[in-house]
């Protein structure tokens, strides 16, 4: 499969991205999701509303910061207002929106952020939240990862053409002149525009060279479907709800299992793999065992308590 997608719906005045729109529609869905769940447990919806804000910014915020601790560190130092601004200023200033963001930094910062939600907004123990938190936080998992499937990031490993889903990401690869990257822009459908352009015997060649990769990011987003299902199974259909930690450290083993895995099979995004200390495994590797192992440990704590 040629995947080129058109980057969003244009309206005219306006673009409305598919990236931008799964994170919509993660929020989105979250919000409704946890709706539900508070008014099972008698919580005002003004209260789901502080939460929400608290975990956009939470999110965003910790996602940005992760990416430049684990991945790019240097821009503390050469360029640090494209930390946490929409914008770089090297080689010159230009727009670049909020890319360059790190699930495990996002795991983190809303952990600390519901320590501060239970005493200033919930007023409930800091698993009881988590315990509930992470059920529309595997579901936004799901869309986060399609959005990066849309906009040709994060894919896979190179791969044969009759690997399992194999496909040629078009915009994603960084050696395309920039003539031909133009004229791909303009043509919506993948296909139709890699057939289009591989007429043009100056691009041809550039083409067939272009490699064939893993998915990486639509096997995850696959992948964190049945990590979202089992969560709301636990919480809706058993007592885990009332096992402090179950959902937590489930969620926690479940979610970078899925991370760990799928990493075999993505395309290095650099860190601290670098080091041939570490180069082993993938830095998205490295920074998800800790948090299996915090999981099953929530897991197996949860089982001497009930409420």
């Amino acid at each position: 499969m040629i995947w080129n997608p058109t980057e969003g719906i244009d309206l005219g005045f306006f673009m409305i991205r598919f990236y931008s729109l799964t994170w919509v529609v993660a929020f989105a869905l979250g919000w409704y999701i946890t709706k539900f769940i508070f008014e099972r447990e008698n919580e005002s919806i003004e209260k789901l509303d502080n939460l929400f804000v608290y975990t956009i910014v939470a999110t965003m915020v910790g996602a940005r910061l992760g990416h430049v601790i684990f991945y790019q560190p240097e821009l503390f130092t050469q360029d640090p207002l494209s930390v946490l601004l929409p914008f770089s200023t090297k080689p010159e200033f230009h727009f670049t929106g909020f890319s360059g963001l790190a699930s495990h930094g996002a795991a983190i910062a809303i952990i600390i952020t519901m320590y501060y939600i239970k005493t200033k907004v919930l007023q409930r123990p800091l698993l009881w939240i988590l315990d509930r938190i992470v059920i529309p936080v595997a579901s936004g998992a799901i869309f986060i990862r399609l959005g990066n499937f849309m906009n040709s990031e994060i894919f896979g490993k190179v791969t044969s053409k009759e690997s399992f889903m194999a496909m040629k990401f078009i915009k994603g690869e960084d050696n395309l002149p920039p003539q031909l990257a133009s004229q791909l822009t303009n043509i919506p459908d993948g296909t139709q525009a890699y057939n289009a352009i591989a007429k043009d015997v100056q691009f041809k060649d550039i083409l067939e060279k272009i490699p064939y990769r893993y998915p990486a990011q639509l096997f995850e987003a696959l992948l964190y479907i049945p990590v979202f299902l089992i969560l709301s199974y636990m919480y809706w259909k058993t007592d885990a709800r009332n096992k402090p930690g179950l959902l937590f450290g489930t969620f926690l083993v479940l979610l970078w299992s899925v991370r760990f895995f799928v990493e075999f099979v993505k395309d290095s995004q650099g860190g601290f793999e670098e080091y041939s200390i570490f180069n082993a495994l993938s830095t998205g590797q490295w920074l998800s065992i800790p948090f299996i192992f915090i999981g099953f440990y929530f897991i197996y704590v949860s089982q001497k308590k009930v409420v």
